[in-house]
């Protein structure tokens, strides 16, 4: 389980098949910033956060570890297809109820 900021970030950009270096280019910012903060070394700013949230499509509560929320983007789909996957999602749901 994922309990800090460090690990989440961590996670997000292995998942993403990412290195330090891609991440930091993607955030303008050095590689050795994005390696401080998956050390626990230093902490991200929220304008960071808010653009991690957006490169990786996950909330910005994610990534602080508030929460395990993940995001999928289906705005490009059309309608019909957009019901099929918030009816596969509620399947789901009520299926892990049970």
């Amino acid at each position: 389980m994922i309990l800090n900021v460090a690990d989440r970030i961590r996670y997000l950009r292995e998942k993403n098949e990412m290195t330090q270096t891609d991440l930091a280019n993607k955030l303008g910012i050095s590689r050795s910033a994005v390696n401080f903060w998956e050390m626990s070394l230093s902490s991200p700013s929220i304008n960071n956060v808010i653009e991690m949230s957006r490169i990786f499509n996950v909330t910005t509560d994610y990534i602080l570890s508030t929460s395990s929320k993940l995001l999928v983007d289906i705005s490009e789909l059309g309608n019909e297809e957009k019901q099929v996957i918030l009816k596969l999602v509620e399947c789901l749901k009520a299926k892990n109820k049970s």
